[in-house]
């Protein structure tokens, strides 16, 4: 598939998938002959992987490590899939980014807890306002500074 068609199923830029391809994270599997980037489903599952790591705080360099030590586990390096010692030390090495990745998904949801807090603090806030403004003016939390809105006021 082309670039368009990539970005389309990825949620990702085309300049953004131009920049992962320039970082060496994701190369197209192909060319068209005018040139045109292709790629596969397995270029598609990397980008996503990509995707899902960027939100987490990882670098470029830590998403390519991880990437690295993927491709290695499932063989993709060329020369079959890892036996032995090479294979504990990927699995080690695969169990620090799941751990990296829980930690961070833990922090973003106590940032997450802590803006809902605040969010329903200025709502609080607003709504004791509103209240006190109407008794005090008048008028309604709904009406502008610039006076009652015809379409909003009641039939004399």
């Amino acid at each position: 598939m082309q670039i368009g068609e990539v970005a389309a199923r990825t949620e990702l830029s085309l300049r953004t998938i131009r920049h992962y391809e320039e970082a060496g994270l994701v190369v197209p599997s192909a060319r068209s002959q005018g040139g045109f980037r292709l790629y596969t489903e397995a270029d598609v599952d990397r980008l996503m992987v990509i995707r899902r790591m960027k939100p987490l705080g990882f670098t470029l360099d830590r998403m390519r490590d991880l990437l690295a030590v993927t491709d290695r586990l499932d063989g993709h390096a060329g020369t079959g899939p890892p036996e032995g010692d090479e294979r504990g030390e990927l699995l080690e090495s695969l169990r620090g980014f799941e751990e990296a990745a829980r930690r961070r998904t833990a922090d973003l949801r106590t940032q997450l807890a802590r803006a809902e807090e605040f969010a329903a603090a200025l709502r609080e806030r607003i709504e004791r306002i509103e209240p006190a403004e109407s008794d005090r003016t008048g008028r309604t939390g709904e009406e502008s500074e610039g006076g009652p809105h015809p379409e909003r006021t009641a039939p004399v």
